[in-house]
C-alpha cells in the first residue's frame, strides 16, 4: 500500500460531469495512480485529523466507458490532475472488516478537494491471499468556492505485497454540491457577455 509497508496503491476513476445530476450537483468520477512524478503533499497529511503512516501521490486521469455496458475501455492517458492520499493503517495483515482512517486531496479541474472518512477493508484473499479489496467512504470537508460540500466513494484495490499480474487502484465517485446562489450569479454574468457579444456582431 506504500513503498514503507512493501506495496503501492493505485485509485481508477474517471473525470465527468453527470448530465443527469439536478441543477446544484455535480457528479466526477476519477482514476488516480501511485506516481513518482508527483509526491504526496507532506502539508495535506499534516493536517489530517489523526497519526498518518501512510503517504500516497499519483495523478487524475480522465479514463473512457463503454456506453452500452459501462465497462472501462481505456484508462486515460492523459494527467488531469494529482492527488495525495494520507491513512492510518493499524495492522499490517489488512484483516476483512478493519477500517482505516483517510484524509485525501483532489487537485481536478474543478478545483481543490478534501475528504476525511474511513476505508473498510472487505477482504484479503481474493482473488489471491495478500490481495486486499476495500470500499471507502468520505465527507467534503474542504471544497472549492461555489461549492457546499459532498461526499466521495470508492471500490479499491489495494497489493500491499506487490503480487505480480494485479493492479492496484480505485474507483472514485464525488458527489458534491455546488451553492446555488453562486450558480445563479454565474447564469447572470454568463448572459450579460453572450449579449454583448451579440451586439457586437450586430
Amino acid at each position: 500500500m506504500s513503498r514503507k509497508l512493501g506495496g503501492a496503491v493505485g485509485m481508477l476513476g474517471v473525470l465527468l460531469l453527470s448530465a443527469q445530476a439536478g441543477a446544484n450537483e455535480v457528479v466526477m468520477q476519477f482514476r488516480t495512480q501511485e506516481d513518482p512524478a508527483s509526491p504526496a503533499d507532506p502539508a495535506v497529511c499534516a493536517a489530517a485529523p489523526f497519526e498518518v503512516n501512510v503517504k500516497l501521490g499519483g495523478s487524475v486521469y480522465v479514463p473512457e466507458h463503454n456506453p452500452k455496458d459501462g465497462k472501462v475501455v481505456d484508462g486515460g492517458g492523459r494527467r488531469v490532475g494529482s492527488a495525495t492520499a494520507c491513512v492510518q493503517v493499524t495492522d499490517s495483515a489488512f484483516p476483512a472488516g478493519q477500517q482505516l482512517n483517510v484524509y485525501m486531496r483532489y487537485n481536478l479541474p474543478e478545483g481543490r478537494f478534501t475528504a476525511r472518512g474511513t476505508c473498510t477493508l472487505v477482504s484479503n484473499d481474493v482473488p489471491a491471499a495478500g490481495l486486499v479489496l476495500a470500499g471507502c467512504a468520505m465527507r467534503l470537508v474542504d471544497v472549492p468556492k461555489g461549492f457546499v460540500g459532498g461526499s466521495v466513494s470508492s471500490t479499491s484495490v489495494f497489493n500491499p505485497r506487490k503480487l505480480p499480474g494485479y493492479a492496484t487502484g480505485s474507483y472514485y465517485t464525488l458527489y458534491a454540491y455546488r451553492d446555488g446562489h453562486q450558480r445563479d450569479a454565474s447564469k447572470v454574468t454568463e448572459a450579460h457577455a453572450a449579449e454583448a457579444a451579440a451586439r457586437a456582431r450586430e
